[in-house]
């Protein structure tokens, strides 16, 4: 079956302005334009749209969207068991909160009795689930399972003071990172004030401290596009000086 851009984003539930979007971008092309103008989609465009509304949902961008379905080894069956597996992470994850809810309700009650702890527990296990979704495997496979899993411990058992703690220490590292990048000195004051920042803020989860460990994560943030996405996206470039500061901090870097 063959639709218009117009009835393709009604059958999707999408506008057509974002179908002619993805077409200017290169990441959907209709199968043809008519002789009336009109762009036409076929079978493989259906699914093809369909993917790519399973990646958005999943919380991808459309360059990450682009580089995947245009790569000559994309699997479509795959993916979809990919995608599969991820929803139902993520099912599992508002599984927890909705009974953490449930458990204050029946607290806010009276009918149970509930701990300062376990007001939290849902948004912790919720966070260790989402990073074991996005870089379980990277952090497994460069640090190894018996150290992952003592920090995802250490987050568990994280107090109230504690989190709050660790949030003020990531807003001061973004401030003070954000000031920093401006010197164009990782060597700095600044930019090793953030490095310091940096540390402290790791300590709230990892079960133990290593200079070699330090260095090798901010490489990371350079080498993966996920992290690197996350430092550059205010000002692009921000990734590289953070590694460079750490790297300076911890010694690797003379």
């Amino acid at each position: 079956m063959e639709y218009t851009v117009q009835k393709l984003g009604q059958l999707a539930g999408i506008s057509t302005r974002t179908l002619r979007y993805y077409d200017e971008i290169g990441i959907l092309k209709p199968t043809r334009i008519n002789s009336s103008g009109y762009r036409i989609y076929g079978q493989a465009e259906v699914d093809s749209l369909q993917q790519i509304l399973f990646y958005r949902e999943l919380g991808l961008s459309l360059e990450s969207i682009r580089e995947i379905i245009t790569d000559p080894s994309f699997d479509g069956t795959r993916a979809l068991r990919d995608h599969r597996e991820q929803l139902l992470d993520k099912r599992k994850q508002l599984d927890l909160l909705i009974a953490n809810v449930e458990k204050t309700i029946a607290s806010s009650e009276g009918r149970i009795h509930m701990s300062d702890q376990e007001k939290f527990e849902g948004f912790k296990q919720n966070m260790i689930e989402e990073n074991e979704r996005k870089y379980g495997k990277e952090i497994r496979e460069k640090y190894g399972e018996d150290t992952v899993n003592k920090s995802n411990e250490k987050v568990k058992n994280m107090t109230q003071e504690q989190h709050a703690e660790v949030t003020r220490l990531a807003e001061e590292l973004a401030t003070t990172l954000a000031d920093a990048f401006q010197t164009g000195d990782p060597a700095g004051d600044l930019a090793q004030k953030a490095a310091d920042l940096h540390k402290q803020w790791l300590m709230f989860y990892w079960a133990q401290y290593s200079k070699e460990a330090h260095a090798g994560l901010s490489q990371m943030y350079v080498d993966d596009e996920r992290f690197r996405a996350h430092y550059d996206a205010k000002q692009p470039g921000t990734a590289e000086f953070l590694r460079d500061a750490i790297h300076i901090y911890t010694g690797m870097k003379k």
